[in-house]
């Protein structure tokens, strides 16, 4: 796709944060809970030494998920009952359904250069991929799924683009097209951090597959901009630097905790991947000066419509 940077820019970076809901340090993991003094302090002190930074806060409404790692319930052994149970301990219903949470919501539509979309309704699903939401449902259950959400976060008055990040990146046939009969205009599905940096290059790693790593692309039926995530703490910077030499949106990914509920995130928002990204920035900054373009996710999408 052409057309989609702006005059001068030759590339993008776009910054986007997964799993923030109201979990404090008191719960199994603080996501976004403690403010200005936990995860999301960190993420405004490294735009304040970056203030061409933008965000993209992917949040779910209703967080369900207690423990990130199986559990031992006897149920899920038994062959008929094992795709229908909970594999995992799971908050109550509504514990942290985001408009029970004033305060949060209210330091996020305080954030500057930051936006907010969905990342499903409660991050779970029955079975083994306990943290995949969306699997087999049908266009019908998913456009229930994603109304939801759209519900609480109006119910919260929390702001928000119409931009959707599937949890675990799966995203079926039947969620793109519930999407896009709901008028949303992005995705961010495919994530792939393995795959050589090429012009041609498709991923093949999680998520969707066979959609460009590099550029903006147009996926169903409703012109719905997809845009891959190819780039974290894992990453080395010689990969970010490559992606935008060749003109591409070098989307970095994080999650909003390390550590917590018997799993550690490799690309968890601590002050040791904070402090890589600074230095990733720097070296952006120093190779292409006022050439790269800093824009929200939803500002991808919005020219990649126009220029499609």
């Amino acid at each position: 796709m052409k057309g989609w940077l702006p005059d001068g820019k030759i590339g993008a970076v776009c910054f986007s944060i997964d799993d923030v809901h109201p979990g404090t340090s008191q719960d199994p993991y603080e996501a976004g809970g403690d403010l200005t003094f936990g995860a999301l302090g960190r993420m405004v002190e490294l735009q304040r030494l970056h203030p061409q930074l933008k965000l993209t806060l992917c949040v779910t409404p209703d967080w369900r998920l207690k423990s990130l790692v199986p559990d031992t319930l006897v149920l899920r052994r038994i062959p008929w009952l094992k795709t229908r149970v909970h594999w995992t301990r799971r908050h109550p219903a509504g514990h942290f359904r985001l408009d029970r949470h004033p305060q949060l919501v209210r330091y996020l539509n305080t954030l500057e250069r930051s936006e907010v979309v969905l990342h499903g309704l409660t991050h779970s699903h029955p079975g083994p991929r306990f943290a995949v939401e969306f699997q087999d449902q049908s266009v019908r259950q998913c456009i229930r799924t994603v109304e939801r959400g759209m519900e609480i976060f109006s119910a919260a008055g929390v702001r928000f683009v119409r931009g959707y990040v599937p949890p675990a990146w799966n995203a079926p046939a039947a969620l793109i097209a519930a999407l896009g009969r709901l008028g949303f205009e992005f995705l961010c599905s495919a994530r792939d951090l393995q795959t050589d940096v090429t012009r041609e290059a498709v991923t093949a790693m999680s998520g969707l597959t066979g959609v460009s790593l590099l550029y903006p692309q147009l996926v169903g039926d409703h012109r719905l901009v997809h845009l891959s995530c190819n780039f974290q703490a894992t990453s080395p910077i010689e990969r970010a630097l490559a992606i935008l030499n060749l003109g591409g949106v070098l989307h970095i990914k994080a999650h909003i905790f390390k550590s917590g509920g018997g799993h550690v995130m490799l690309d968890g928002l601590d002050d040791s991947y904070c402090g890589y990204l600074d230095r990733v920035f720097a070296e952006i900054n120093k190779h292409f000066g006022d050439r790269i373009w800093w824009p929200h996710l939803s500002e991808v999408a919005g020219r990649a419509r126009l220029a499609a």
